[in-house]
């Protein structure tokens, strides 16, 4: 036990005081010789105390209630920003029938066949959003018919978009100068195969246009498809 003293003036009562070193400082007055108090001050005594331990750490209960509380704050904005930042992710567009996607103008519109026609005439060759996200043309027939597939506009090469030349007749990439035919195939390089294929079905009962993935012979080449 340490203790040590000071002086202060004698109309200072007696007190308990404390600091943060947690020591208790006990003021007693300071006697003469003969019993009677000195009018000069009063000598200090301070004696070091400490609190129990009990009363500053919580019990392991009281810990794993504070835990408990402390993680379900912490869920619910966690959640919150993780549900909308992982459905970024999700490709866009509603499913159709066997697997497909529903062909998205521009707009995020959904393409119904009969609309599409009045606005696009024979040989047109427009981006829509298809399989996966991916730009992906319509092509429209000689006859004013859809044809049966789209073409993925994904360049083979580097992936970049690849726009159509009406001019030429092809799709020229504006990358590395890669081209296709009229159907996608590749006919010249640095690209190395042709555009992946999507079939473009109409729906009979909402006469929307839809997306299914191409799994069979590539009619362009005669081989397995490369995409699938």
């Amino acid at each position: 036990m340490a203790s040590s003293s000071a002086t202060l003036s004698p109309s200072i009562p007696l007190q308990l005081c404390s600091w943060k070193s947690e020591k208790a400082l006990v003021m007693k007055p300071r006697l003469a010789g003969n019993g009677k108090r000195k009018g000069k001050g009063m000598r200090i005594s301070c004696q070091a105390t400490t609190a129990p331990a009990d009363d500053r750490v919580p019990d392991m209960g009281k810990r794993q209630l504070l835990n408990l509380i402390l993680l379900g704050t912490l869920s619910l904005p966690t959640a919150g920003m993780v549900v909308p930042y992982a459905s970024f992710f999700v490709p866009p567009g509603s499913g159709g029938a066997g697997g497909g996607t529903i062909a998205k103008d521009a707009f995020g519109n959904d393409v119904i066949a009969d609309e599409w026609l009045k606005t696009h005439g024979p040989g047109d060759r427009t981006l829509t959003q298809g399989l996966k996200g991916d730009p992906t043309y319509l092509v429209v027939e000689k006859d004013k018919t859809l044809a049966t597939y789209g073409i993925n506009a994904v360049c083979t090469h580097l992936g970049c978009v690849v726009p159509w030349n009406a001019a030429e007749n092809k799709f020229i990439c504006p990358c590395h100068g890669s081209q296709y035919n009229e159907q996608g195939r590749v006919v010249r390089g640095p690209a190395p195969l042709s555009l992946a294929l999507a079939h473009a079905d109409v729906d009979i009962d909402t006469g929307k246009v839809v997306f299914v993935p191409w799994v069979e012979t590539d009619f362009r080449t005669g081989d397995a498809p490369w995409w699938a």
